[in-house]
């Protein structure tokens, strides 16, 4: 298999100095990050403020060593860690959807709802479009009961 590599596009300025500051899910805080695009990469915020979502992926390099199957914050039973949001995966690539608050000048752009520490490389960004991601008939596993406790939480 050949090595794959890949270079940051930005950084995230976040509130989180650490893994047991940030929350275990971004939708838990409403903390403002800032996402610093280095300069090489700024023509490519063009037109991203029309967008009120856009799709962080995002570097997990403080994660610690893996393994396949692991607990979660919402119990206690172990999962397979591809059936989870772990940070600690073979490579700990996340993805969060945020609300997009604003540009400030050709490379930053604030956002919340991530759970993302400071210092944390930014992979990529994408538009949030609903059209081309919600799915019907969706089956949620393990996490079913989760789910619902989240939906009565959120009233």
């Amino acid at each position: 298999m050949p090595k794959i590599e890949l270079d940051p596009i930005g950084i995230i300025h976040s509130p989180f100095r650490n893994r047991s500051q940030a929350p275990f899910q971004g939708i838990l805080s409403d903390e403002e990050c800032e996402l610093e695009i280095y300069e090489e990469y700024a023509d490519g915020l063009k037109d991203i403020e029309g967008f009120s979502h856009i799709i962080i992926v995002y570097y997990a390099h403080k994660s610690e060593k893996h393994h396949l199957q692991t607990t979660t914050p919402w119990d206690t039973q172990l999962h397979g860690i591809f059936t989870t949001c772990s940070p600690n995966r073979p490579n700990p690539l996340l993805i969060s959807v945020v609300p997009l608050l604003s540009r400030i000048g050709d490379r930053r752009l604030t956002v919340t709802n991530l759970d993302a520490i400071d210092g944390t490389p930014i992979m990529d960004i994408k538009p949030y479009i609903p059209e081309l991601i919600v799915k019907q008939n969706v089956r949620l596993g393990w996490f079913e009961k989760v789910a619902i406790t989240l939906k009565r939480e959120k009233k």
